[in-house]
């Protein structure tokens, strides 16, 4: 069994300094909200608005680059220079790029079977095909772009939930209270994404089940670049590869492969609704299945210990 006291990425020196658990959540929301702030001044550069029109993918891609990685910048900082601590303590160790290109595919995978279950079972129409069709260097441009921003963005949300705030939180109460609290606070900044409602509540319930999947592939994986690879590939696919929403969020560009649109003969809970599949019960059952998978799995990683302490396998 994994005890309290134990690191999940790297050894706890003895300068390292963890910042407490309430400071903690709360910073997580501040910096956030400091790296879309900031992200703002861009926009005082003259000829930059009009460079961005208001709902345009590149205005889109603007927001994930700079907000999120404005973010991950401060987050990367605290730790350093508050905390005393290097990145590897937060799950960026040595030799990341297999285990980034591995979550890259199991995100691809994941999302193309949701999208894939929920079209074969009629819950979306074709509205348009892809500009795989027509194939341009221009028309493909903006899909590079927004695949830069989605990396800066799935991989920031990880630094914040998996990375740093899961670490921070096993390290004190143990892996239950790590994955618990992480899932809830990632489960509340995705809450205001649409207005209340039913898909609303399926999205949420969905999310927490991604926190959760995502905890087990971090803890299992001993590192943070899989699941930053599996987030980034899973909203990147979802809106740009089918032209469906990611977590209530449209995109204003023509997809890759193809464009789909929901069945309006079918119920909300099949395709998602106004969020989009992850609040559909298909999207539930994948999750689930993935849960399973990473939970079972053995572990690739080890639990460091704190000082003067030797570091242990993962054995749940």
């Amino acid at each position: 069994m994994i005890k309290r006291g134990l690191e999940l990425y790297a050894n706890r020196e003895e300068h390292h300094v963890l910042t407490w658990t309430v400071p903690a959540i709360i910073l997580t929301l501040v910096f956030l909200i400091l790296g879309d702030l900031l992200s703002y001044i861009g926009f005082a550069i003259p000829g930059l608005r009009l460079a961005m029109p208001e709902k345009s993918w590149q205005e889109t891609a603007y927001q994930l680059v700079f907000s999120f990685g404005l973010a991950a910048l401060i987050c990367f900082a605290w730790v350093r220079f508050f905390e005393r601590r290097s990145l590897a303590c937060i799950g960026f160790s040595a030799g990341g790029t297999r285990l980034y290109l591995r979550g890259l595919g199991l995100g691809f995978a994941f999302i193309t079977a949701v999208v894939g279950v929920i079209y074969l079972l009629g819950g979306y129409e074709i509205e348009g095909t892809g500009i795989l069709r027509q194939f341009s260097v221009a028309a493909v441009l903006p899909l590079l772009i927004l695949f830069i921003g989605f990396m800066v963005q799935g991989a920031t949300e990880e630094i914040f939930m998996r990375g740093w705030l899961f670490q921070l939180l096993t390290s004190r109460y143990g892996v239950t209270i790590g994955i618990v609290g992480n899932m809830i606070v990632f489960s509340a900044i995705h809450g205001l994404n649409i207005k209340p409602s039913p898909e609303l509540a399926i999205g949420l319930f969905n999310i927490v089940l991604v926190a959760i999947l995502l905890s087990y592939y971090a803890l299992k994986e001993g590192t943070l670049w899989g699941v930053c690879a599996w987030h980034s590939a899973w909203n990147w696919l979802l809106g740009v590869g089918f032209g469906l929403e990611v977590s209530g969020q449209s995109l204003n560009v023509v997809p890759l492969f193809v464009d789909l649109k929901n069945a309006s003969n079918m119920p909300y809970w099949l395709h998602g609704g106004a969020f989009g599949p992850e609040a559909s019960v298909v999207t539930s059952v994948i999750l689930l299945i993935g849960i399973f998978y990473f939970g079972s799995r053995k572990s690739h990683g080890k639990v460091f210990s704190v000082p003067g302490e030797l570091a242990v396998d993962i054995k749940s």
